[in-house]
């Protein structure tokens, strides 16, 4: 489902969406308000790069980043968890990984979803450059959207 159907069916059911992204820079919001209309369902999103933002913007606790790193499905739970009870919305997308272009773990992203049915989290491995990583991402995350939205 592309991000226009998401914002659509997310308007008719009168339900709102907001994002937390730290891999992907505020490109999954950007996806979303491409949409004519998005005002209506997305609320806004949070770009928490660095780790000191995960805590104070989004209230990870410390204590995960410490035990699991900021790229791990607790952190991502905790992202999506922190969006969604700052923004107020029925649901939130969340988004950390490693997009390199250096490192062992190019291309590990992991998503995180909350939602009135509680949360989930998807870990995925991308090929290609860092912004092929990120773009990949997004498609990702909103996939994974709306897999939740059809259960």
């Amino acid at each position: 489902m592309s991000a226009e159907q998401i914002v659509k069916l997310l308007t008719a059911r009168g339900e709102t969406l907001s994002c937390a992204e730290s891999l992907t820079g505020g490109l999954l919001c950007d996806a979303v308000v491409q949409v004519p209309g998005a005002s209506k369902c997305f609320m806004g999103g949070i770009v928490a790069y660095d780790e000191g933002r995960k805590v104070s913007l989004l209230n990870v606790p410390a204590s995960t980043l410490y035990a699991h790193t900021a790229v791990s499905r607790e952190t991502v739970l905790a992202m999506a968890c922190g969006a969604r009870e700052r923004l107020q919305t029925t649901y939130s997308l969340s988004t950390t990984g490693y997009a390199g272009p250096d490192g062992d773990d190019v291309g590990l992203v992991w998503l995180g979803y909350e939602g009135p049915d509680g949360t989930d989290a998807r870990e995925c491995r991308f090929c290609g450059s860092r912004e092929e990583i990120r773009r990949q991402a997004v498609q990702a995350a909103l996939a994974f959207l709306t897999e939740k939205l059809f259960q």
